[in-house]
């Protein structure tokens, strides 16, 4: 797993891109890290520990604890925990891909989100940009499903559909293109783990 600030990547690979602010990371970012890896056909996942999110008031906690916290946890010989937003001044999901796409020429970015994010992208910055350029992998808790398939997006884009039964063709497809697939969820949350008193940041 590399260190710098851009990791490599060779034209006609398939990365995952799975973004968040990592406040902490915890196993469940692992374990559909994994699945999505097995599931969609992918090379390498990288992690994209964001400097902020835009949609929360609060802060997380300072990015060098995040990034040192996540790299000691997420081990794999194809996954990269990168800043990398940071270093390209990106701070919505749209900015981040073009940029993403302009500096790795040839290289196939898929966009990783949870149920809950499908459910509400239609609020994103340029959500529809998004889906039409990156196909998109979400993986969902078995019970999650119903928000998700009512809601605008994926309405609108069910012809692009892929079946989970062949989601690993998602990783080699072109967009529109997405995939819903079931995975058996790790029982923790970044919320929780805050609230529980067990994720001090430094700077406090």
């Amino acid at each position: 797993m590399t260190r710098d600030c851009f990791p490599i990547a060779r034209p006609g690979q398939s990365i995952g891109l799975l973004g968040g602010s990592f406040d902490p990371a915890h196993a469940g970012h692992v374990h559909i890290t994994r699945e999505a890896l097995k599931r969609f056909g992918l090379d390498r996942v990288w992690w994209l520990v964001s400097p902020g999110n835009p949609l929360k008031a609060q802060g997380p906690a300072p990015l060098a604890q995040r990034m040192a916290y996540a790299r000691d946890l997420m081990r794999h010989p194809h996954v990269d925990v990168t800043d990398i937003e940071t270093h390209l001044g990106t701070r919505y999901t749209a900015q981040t891909i073009a940029a993403l796409r302009a500096r790795y020429p040839g290289v196939r970015f898929v966009w990783l989100m949870g149920a809950d994010n499908l459910a509400q992208i239609h609020h994103w910055q340029n959500w529809r940009w998004i889906m039409d350029t990156v196909p998109v992998g979400v993986l969902a808790r078995p019970g999650d499903r119903i928000s998700a398939r009512m809601s605008p997006a994926a309405r609108l884009y069910r012809r692009d559909r892929i079946a989970g039964r062949s989601s690993h063709l998602l990783g080699g497809s072109s967009a529109p293109a997405w995939c819903f697939v079931n995975v058996p969820m790790v029982n923790h949350s970044s919320t929780a783990i805050r609230a529980a008193g067990r994720w001090q940041s430094a700077e406090k």
